[in-house]
């Protein structure tokens, strides 16, 4: 079953506004990591400590949806509040990614194509040609 759930983009404050939701909405963050806890890859700028303690994503289940966020860092810059919300899809197959990925992107931008992540899934990015920030998500470790 295809999940949509909003994402939410910050200039360094995610960690403070999720703590905030936690205490109005109730739960636990099945997860909350750092930039710094990514593995380090070849070509990539190193980062500095204030963006290394920046979150690099965080979730809070809410009801049947998930609200998810991060934070910007000095590598891609601020967000410009407005279109710091994104929509992400999550699929159960790497050709269901691959199919929406394809049609909801045609004629718009592409940011990150569909691709293999450390985290284990396969995901990609994109803004629609009607300006509208998407990502898609296939977890492979939860679908095996």
């Amino acid at each position: 079953m295809i999940t949509i759930n909003p994402y939410l983009i910050f200039n360094g404050t995610c960690e403070a506004a999720f703590t905030f939701y936690k205490s109005v909405f109730g739960g636990e963050f099945p997860y909350l990591g750092k930039f710094k806890d990514m593995p380090k890859e070849e070509n990539t700028p190193e980062l500095s400590e204030e963006d290394g303690n920046r979150v690099m994503h965080v979730c809070l289940p809410i009801g049947k949806m998930v609200l998810m966020g991060s934070d910007s860092n000095s590598v891609s810059g601020d967000v410009a509040f407005g279109s710091n919300v994104s929509i992400s899809i999550n699929v159960e197959s790497k050709e269901e990614a691959d199919r929406i990925f394809n049609g909801l992107s045609a004629g718009g931008n592409i940011h990150m194509p569909m691709s293999d992540m450390f985290w284990g899934a396969y995901y990609g990015m994109f803004v629609d040609k009607f300006g509208i920030n998407w990502m898609v998500n296939f977890d492979q470790n939860e679908k095996q």
